[in-house]
């Protein structure tokens, strides 16, 4: 049985064939005759086995790619938080709003339609305050309640100062007793120009365009152009846009800070009368709406847009909150104070005005474009 298993693990051995030694050298020869005709191998050099590589460059590249887009969300990040816009919260305390008990706003008191002051009856000024007894209304008292809703101030907060032409630039109004007071903005059909605006005044966007007519008494010969009043007597108000084109055409400028004033001058029959007076559209229109068989509302064509804004003073924070709310009432669909204070005052006023072919105001808000506010809490329901 021994001898079996040593017969299968036993290696097979090829025997070589017997020849003998001159076969042997016959068979070399050969072979080194056909090694001979073989064509030598092409030169080059020596291929060296690559080094086996320490570091997966796949990975390391995918490593530099997160952390270059973790440095730029950081860096997003700093500049939106940090470095960005800021809030509305910030803002407010900016502005110093948060201080603020009441919201003392300039107007003119004498515009129908735009702002105007009734006083009411003697009797309840000798029992109460003048200020208790009198009513305000018109288009920029509406939009002054407007901004100053978003402010955070209740109506009976609002307290309104009549204030002149000169003294808007000024921000200084008066009190029914005639004492001066600082108000933090100037709502008063102001209209936006460089001059002012290089003079200190510090405006919103507007918040409505309009353009400049001129009102005489009916009966007076037609007024298509200013030219048609030159050598005439024409009041308006002092530190207005409204003298630059009167004057321009020849007419004998007479300035007045309020403009009932002129109204006064135009209805007087004494030396001092004028025959017309001009200023911006939107406010004759009370005028002749108040007054239709009186006056005579003329459209002058005159191609300049006067462009309303709010003067906020040297407060630029104060000026970007009242920004986002107009922005608010141009942007947001469900925000329709601006249409309804249009609504209320001076779209009443337009058949009066109507009969006499002049426009009163463009009936729609001027676009404004969103200020720099980090986030308005109502844009997540615009569409």
């Amino acid at each position: 049985m021994a001898e079996s298993v040593r017969g299968r693990l036993r290696w097979p051995v090829r025997r070589r064939e017997e020849a003998t030694a001159e076969d042997i050298a016959s068979r070399d020869i050969a072979q080194m005759e056909v090694a001979d005709q073989l064509p030598p191998p092409p030169p080059g050099r020596m291929q060296m086995p690559e080094p086996p590589q320490r570091f997966n460059l796949a990975i390391m590249r995918l490593a530099g790619l997160g952390l270059a887009l973790a440095l730029a969300l950081a860096l997003t990040l700093v500049k939106l938080f940090v470095a960005g816009p800021p809030s509305p919260a910030e803002l407010r305390a900016q502005a110093g709003v948060n201080s603020w008990a009441t919201l003392p706003i300039g107007v003119k008191d004498d515009q129908p339609g735009i702002a105007y002051y009734e006083p009411g009856s003697k009797e309840c000024q000798a029992r109460a305050q003048p200020v208790a007894c009198g009513k305000w209304s018109g288009f920029d008292i509406d939009i002054a309640y407007m901004i100053a809703e978003d402010l955070g101030f209740r109506r009976q907060d609002v307290r309104f100062y009549a204030i002149e032409s000169e003294d808007r630039g000024r921000m200084q109004a008066a009190d029914p007793q005639g004492n001066r007071v600082a108000v933090k903005m100037v709502i008063a059909s102001y209209s936006i120009t460089q001059d002012r605006i290089d003079q200190g005044a510090t405006f919103s966007y507007p918040y409505l365009y309009t353009e400049e007519s001129a009102l005489t008494l009916a009966g007076h010969s037609p007024v298509a152009t200013f030219d048609d009043l030159k050598d005439k007597r024409v009041c308006s108000l002092s530190a207005s846009t409204s003298i630059t084109a009167p004057a321009a055409a020849g007419a004998i400028v007479v300035r007045k800070n309020k403009i009932s004033e002129c109204i006064s001058l135009l209805r007087s029959k004494g030396p001092d009368r004028v025959d017309a007076v001009s200023t911006d559209a939107a406010i004759l229109a009370g005028y002749k709406a108040r007054y239709p068989q009186e006056f005579h509302h003329w459209d002058l064509g005159y191609d300049a847009t006067e462009k309303w804004g709010v003067n906020v003073g040297d407060n630029p924070a104060l000026k970007t909150l009242v920004d986002a709310t107009l922005y608010k009432s141009y942007k947001d669909p469900h925000d329709d104070r601006w249409e309804l204070a249009y609504l209320n005052n001076l779209q009443p006023e337009i058949p009066a005005n109507l009969d006499d072919h002049t426009p009163i105001a463009v009936a729609e808000q001027p676009r404004a474009a969103r200020p720099a506010v980090r986030k308005l809490p109502w844009e997540d329901g615009l569409p």
